[in-house]
């Protein structure tokens, strides 16, 4: 018999999980303030023989009653992932239950192909320099660089596309260039990457990267809606230019076949569906036709601190994950001290499933 059909669900708790960062979260080129933490929903799964995981939540919670009393071997396969539809919702859960019960690192249920450490880039780096007093705006984006420095960063995503929405498109243009090349002068040794949330066209790409050519930068996210000829045409600009930047995208509605299809002929380099929302046995299944086209991953992880630690799992387990994306902050009563950050690196901890106690305070909670 398989060790996980022994325990069956015995108790399904709904948890409100709040996040902070270190400071608020300015703009970007389509969304106002993203504030100073979100509120997430979180579930905590318990077993009749006293087993208990738990993980962010995907989608809604309403059609998981039925899961009680079940066994978890019928929820949940360890090669593959979750095996039933309706319970989904608590894929992150399971694969911590799945763990605990195993004795295994979330890692190595995935497979362990890839390594424990890994990049984490700074994922935190907004239109702050729009919410202050004139003169002052380059020096607030360098200090925030410089706050999350002191944190264990080395590497900065700035967003760029200030004249989508927020700034006349020239003057936009202008300041997405000036502050680019800040961070670059600033920090030397640093990856630099630069994420437009769709808000350039492929003229504005262009400008963009010729005018901060020099910058060396790794890469550039969804510069603008994905379609074949814009992407074709910025191909032949990075050919022509020399240009080693890699081309990210993904992360926005994703149509996963479209973008395997411009990923095998060379048209994007990395993929960045949702940690959560995408899912981690959808990651599980879409990752060995990634490699098949030789395009590599990076969930998108932005928005909560244990999406970056779920994200370090899947490279970990999965391998092919290019770099992490950090989110600067904390969880209230959420222990992950088993997670080591230093000096740009994420290791991840050899402890059964997550690596995360069940919180047990921090959130208020509901039976189902």
């Amino acid at each position: 018999m398989n060790e996980l059909d022994g325990h069956r669900i015995s108790s399904i708790e709904e948890l409100t999980v709040l996040s902070h960062y270190p400071r608020t979260i300015g703009r970007n080129a389509r969304l106002g303030s993203h504030g100073a933490g979100p509120t997430s929903t979180a579930v905590a799964l318990r077993t009749d023989q006293g087993a208990s995981g738990w993980g962010l939540a995907i989608g809604p919670l309403d059609d998981i009653r039925s899961l009680m009393g079940r066994p978890v071997g019928d929820l949940i396969d360890p090669a593959i992932g979750v095996v039933d539809d309706a319970a989904l919702p608590l894929d992150y859960a399971l694969h911590d239950l799945a763990g605990v019960i195993l004795d295994q690192p979330a890692y190595e249920l995935l497979g362990g192909r890839g390594e424990p450490s890994t990049t984490c880039y700074d994922g935190a780096i907004y239109f702050d320099d729009l919410d202050v007093e004139a003169g002052q705006e380059i020096d607030t984006v360098l200090a925030n660089c410089a706050m999350d420095h002191a944190a264990g960063f080395r590497a900065f995503k700035v967003k760029i596309g200030r004249g989508h929405r927020w700034m006349e498109s020239r003057a936009g243009m202008a300041r997405d260039i000036e502050v680019t090349r800040a961070v670059r002068a600033a920090y030397p040794d640093a990856n630099i990457l630069v994420d437009a949330n769709d808000g350039f066209s492929i003229d504005d790409t262009v400008h963009f990267m010729e005018n901060v050519a020099d910058c060396g930068l790794f890469w550039i996210e969804e510069p603008f809606a994905e379609n074949r000829e814009d992407l074709t045409r910025l191909r032949a600009f990075r050919r022509e230019s020399g240009s080693a930047t890699l081309v990210a995208d993904g992360e926005a509605h994703p149509d996963v076949a479209s973008l395997l299809a411009l990923a095998a002929d060379g048209l994007i380099d990395v993929l960045l569906m949702d940690v959560v929302s995408y899912g981690l046995t959808a990651w599980r299944k879409i990752m060995p036709a990634l490699r098949e086209v030789g395009v590599q991953a990076s969930p998108h992880a932005w928005g909560e601190p244990l999406k970056t630690l779920y994200a370090a799992q899947i490279g970990a387990g999965l391998g092919n994950v290019l770099t992490v994306e950090g989110v600067p902050g904390a969880v209230a009563g959420i222990d992950t001290s088993g997670y080591r950050f230093d000096a740009g690196r994420l290791d991840v901890p050899k402890s059964p499933g997550f690596g995360i106690p069940v919180p047990t305070d921090g959130g208020s909670s509901a039976q189902r």
